[in-house]
């Protein structure tokens, strides 16, 4: 009787265990997941703004291009 007692501490100990585990790796996950979206929002942003000032130039030099 007194193993059967031991077996199932054990096996509760190793649930708790493997809970605990699994919630770390998920607060990493999710850790990971908005500190990459973050980064890759502003490279958009960045991208983006870039984009429309190269645009706003080229409009510059075709126009004055075509005055002259």
């Amino acid at each position: 009787m007194s193993q059967a007692t031991r077996m199932r501490k054990r096996h509760r100990f190793n649930t708790r265990m493997t809970r605990i585990i699994l919630l770390i790796s998920l607060f990493f996950f999710v850790g990971r997941f908005v500190y990459s979206s973050i980064g890759a929002w502003y490279h958009h942003q960045e991208k983006k703004q870039a984009q429309q000032s190269s645009l706003s130039g080229e409009y510059v030099e075709r126009s004055s291009t075509t005055i002259n």
